[in-house]
């Protein structure tokens, strides 16, 4: 029989109620500061309830927190208490407490969405708001809303409970508080965490805890540390699992910890009194300029300082050395990931548990134009189709990479030549051209080592037989291709033509073949990396048949499209019904016919007429409106408002039909002889205006009254014009003489 030592702490006089409390509710909010034992002593007490799991944002913290929970309770691990992270599986049917990453918990979601293996699920530190845990909780949530006995418990030591409760509907929230040590804080600017920590170690009591932004920046100071007396130890989630045990176990001399925030909470380090802060980190933030999601170089929020400085408060009085100026003014908590990072992984997440980005219950909701742009993304990268996930879908999500990434590796069938390129990709680092495979220059990936091995360690499970170490130049270009397929561009006279349809140059140092190139880096409009593809690889995102006018003919050319960047283009048959609603839409009814139309007082529906009229024609010249008038209305259209006017000469002549409602006809004289009375046209018999011409064309009388002209003007006109038009017949009496168009001949 085991005996159960606990050390007191300020969480366990509230155990039995919070119990007793979620046994009722089945949700709880739990704020409490770091040292409470909130991370120890509730996950614990809730298996009362049943199986219970914990879920930790860091691997590090989930392994050492089993180990201690182990510890306190006298549990075996992999038996009552086990550990579940990426890679290593340390539990059995017998675990009643799962300690694991946010991370494996959504995937366990993905094939028992109401999570039928468990009756209570807590998600500690929720104030780190990474994507993970956003998209956890709300997953949980939905779980729990179809089971009763599914209890939902989120802990935190900073965090703004009341939109976690709401969220939960209405959760209680338990406000823990607990006696802290003094902790002095003191501001030393400008200085290193190695000379930090030699200013402070002659009058420091115990062990020292350094936060440093990455890895890089810990291997730096450890080798500026290499001569002190204290066993100088990183911490850090590249390390493998010894290197990380020998950070936190008990040492029979100093330790100087060099950690990065996975320090912060939930891991407790034993015997640290004094705490160095860099004032940065490293927190994942989508890069418009690659594409991709990228660690950023920042400075911490005051939430994550004052967790940093408290551990050094937490078994007797310590010190907070702050490398910062202390006028300097800090945001007040952490940006959580779902403002910050590219939304198409957690949406992969959705679509394979079953739901809909766009209709989902986010903890937090994106902007609509994000979840769009991830959605259309995942479309483009072949990992769904509509709502559902496609085979690839499945393989993208099996690597811990944003999915353009996981892509290029499925196409590169997990090469280690493109885990080296994902990996230079992710860091943001420029991968040399036209040779992707050159070594990383020494200390450039020291912090993405263990990145790359689980990388290499997942593209040899996965792919199997089709696992290849090294593939051709093609293959890489192909699969850099698959990965990016929105980032292609094509050369121009000047530049380069993006798939967006924006131009961009080239960074002057960069040099490249062809004509088509995937885009892997861009600031602004300069092309800072790019890798060279055929045009052959390029299949059309969309064919368009474009019919224009051009000199009165419909004309139809066919355009093959990738996204913005024509790729061909030819001249085809002009389809016949896109032909007539360019013709009609071109063809302006003649204004002549439409006179003509009102000085006979007729009403006409033209739209159908026109549509007529244009249909089987391919020009402006073919159409003829006037034709495709009823029989009837051509009749009396023709009859009230003829087009032209016989004349005695048995010519014609072209008759003017003006909006003042007079119609005008031009005519030699010698063609109007005989004619006595002036024509009269129209439903109210308008005389037509007669201009009467010269041999020259020009007019030398304008009349509605012929008779008139010839009995009073005619004699003077004639005297005028008989001496100088000589061969033209200007006979004595208008009245009887042979109408003519024609000259007289001698």
């Amino acid at each position: 029989m085991r005996t159960l030592v606990q050390t007191p702490l300020p969480i366990d006089p509230h155990i039995a109620e919070l119990v007793a409390h979620v046994r009722a509710q089945r949700t709880a909010v739990i704020v409490a500061p770091p040292g409470s034992g909130k991370t120890t002593r509730v996950p614990p007490a809730m298996t009362a309830l049943g199986r219970t799991i914990l879920l930790q944002p860091r691997r590090i913290a989930a392994r050492a927190l089993a180990r201690r929970i182990a510890d306190e309770r006298r549990w075996s691990i992999g038996e009552e208490v086990g550990w579940q992270i990426r890679f290593e599986r340390r539990f059995t049917d017998r675990t009643k407490l799962l300690v694991a990453t946010e991370g494996i918990l959504t995937a366990r979601l993905q094939s028992d969405p109401l999570l039928t293996d468990f009756n209570v699920v807590i998600l500690d530190e929720f104030h780190e708001r990474s994507i993970h845990a956003d998209l956890a909780l709300a997953l949980v949530q939905q779980a729990a809303a179809s089971r009763e006995d599914l209890a939902v418990i989120v802990m935190s030591a900073t965090i703004d409970a009341a939109p976690v409760a709401a969220f939960l509907g209405g959760a209680r929230v338990f406000d823990i508080a607990a006696p802290r040590f003094p902790i002095e804080v003191r501001h030393r600017p400008n200085i290193s965490v190695a000379a930090a920590v030699r200013e402070l170690l002659p009058s420091a009591k115990g062990d020292v805890l350094c936060f440093l932004p990455g890895a890089r920046e810990i291997d730096r100071a450890e080798n500026d540390l290499a001569n002190i007396d204290a066993l100088v130890l990183p911490l850090h989630g590249s390390l493998d699992v010894d290197a990380q045990e020998r950070a936190l176990a008990p040492a029979s001399r100093r330790k100087i910890i060099l950690a990065t925030n996975v320090a912060e909470t939930s891991l407790t380090v034993e015997g640290v009194t004094d705490v160095v802060d860099s004032g940065l980190h490293k927190v994942l933030r989508f890069d418009p300029e690659t594409a991709v999601d990228h660690l950023v170089l920042e400075r911490i929020p005051l939430d994550s300082a004052q967790q940093r400085a408290g551990r050094a408060g937490r078994t007797a009085p310590g010190r907070a050395t702050r490398l910062w100026d202390e006028r300097d003014i800090l945001r007040p908590q952490r940006e959580p990931e779902v403002r910050r990072v590219d939304l198409a992984a957690p949406a992969l997440d959705i679509v394979a548990w079953g739901g809909d980005p766009r209709t989902f219950a986010w903890f937090e909701r994106p902007q609509e134009s994000r979840i769009d742009a991830a959605l259309a993304l995942l479309e483009m990268l072949g990992a769904t189709d509509g709502r559902k996930l496609t085979p690839i879908g499945e393989q993208l999500r099996r690597f811990p990479l944003h999915p353009r990434l996981g892509r290029v590796m499925v196409a590169a069938n997990g090469s280690e030549d493109a885990v080296e390129i994902v990996e230079r990709l992710s860091e943001g680092k420029r991968a040399p051209h036209p040779a992707f495979g050159t070594p990383l220059p020494p200390g450039e990936g020291s912090g993405v080592r263990g990145v790359a091995r689980e990388i290499a360690s997942i593209a040899k499970r996965l792919f199997a037989d089709r696992y290849r170490q090294h593939v051709d130049d093609e293959t890489l270009r192909r699969a850099l291709l698959a990965g990016f397929p929105d980032r292609v561009a094509m050369r121009r006279e000047s530049g380069w033509l993006l798939a967006s349809g924006t131009g961009a140059t080239l960074a002057r140092y960069f040099v490249i073949g062809g004509d088509f190139i995937v885009v892997l880096d861009i600031t602004g409009e300069t092309i800072r990396n790019a890798v060279a593809i055929e045009r052959e690889w390029l299949t059309p995102t969309k064919r368009e048949v474009v019919h224009t006018i051009d000199s009165g003919r419909v004309r139809a050319v066919e355009r093959l499209w990738y996204h913005g960047i024509l790729l061909h283009e030819q001249q085809v048959r002009a389809d016949a019904n896109e032909s007539a609603r360019l013709l009609a839409q071109q063809v302006a009814i003649d204004p002549e016919l439409l006179q003509r139309v009102a000085f006979a007082e007729l009403t006409i529906d033209w739209p159908p007429i026109v549509e007529q009229a244009v249909a089987g024609r391919s020009r402006t010249d073919d159409v003829d409106l006037a034709a495709f008038l009823p029989y009837d209305l051509r009749r009396k259209l023709d009859s009230l408002a003829p087009r032209s006017l016989p004349l005695p000469s048995g010519r014609s002549t072209r008759l003017e039909y003006r909006e003042d409602g007079s119609v005008i006809g031009s005519a030699k004289l010698q063609e109007l002889f005989g004619l006595a009375e002036t024509p009269r046209i129209g439903p109210h018999h308008t005389p037509i205006t007669l201009a009467l011409l010269s041999p020259n064309g020009r007019p030398v009388q304008v009349t509605q009254d012929l008779r008139s002209f010839w009995n009073s003007t005619y004699a003077e006109v004639r005297r005028e014009l008989r001496a100088r038009y000589p061969k033209h017949p200007w006979p004595d009496d208008p009245w009887t003489a042979t109408p003519t168009h024609r000259t007289k001949r001698r």
